[in-house]
């Protein structure tokens, strides 16, 4: 029994000494034989600058990557009204004339 305590004593302990992992990308190659960076959150981009270029141009046309602009109100959640700045409804207020 002192020895299984001991063992997990010794794991919970060594878990806190943990070197900090590796971050830097691996090169890869595709199917194709493209070279291509893994990063470890599961990102990866293309070595050639040309192709990656590309990629993004491709990727940009995806819906799910249009996202908001920072500065444009509404659209919560993707429900509503996206304003823009430059918009003659942009930072209007309220119209409720007792806040007014």
């Amino acid at each position: 029994m002192k020895a299984a305590f001991a063992l997990m004593l010794v794991l919970a302990a060594g878990q806190g000494f943990a070197a900090e992992l590796d971050r830097t990308p691996l090169e890869a190659a595709t199917v194709d034989g493209k070279k291509v960076r893994l990063f470890p959150n599961g990102r990866w981009e293309f070595v050639d600058a040309a192709l990656a270029a590309e990629a993004q141009k491709v990727a940009a046309d995806y819906p799910e990557n249009k996202t908001r602009p920072v500065d444009a109100q509404g659209g919560v959640f993707g429900i509503g009204r996206t304003i823009m700045p430059g918009d003659k409804d942009y930072n209007r207020g309220s119209l409720n004339p007792k806040l007014r």
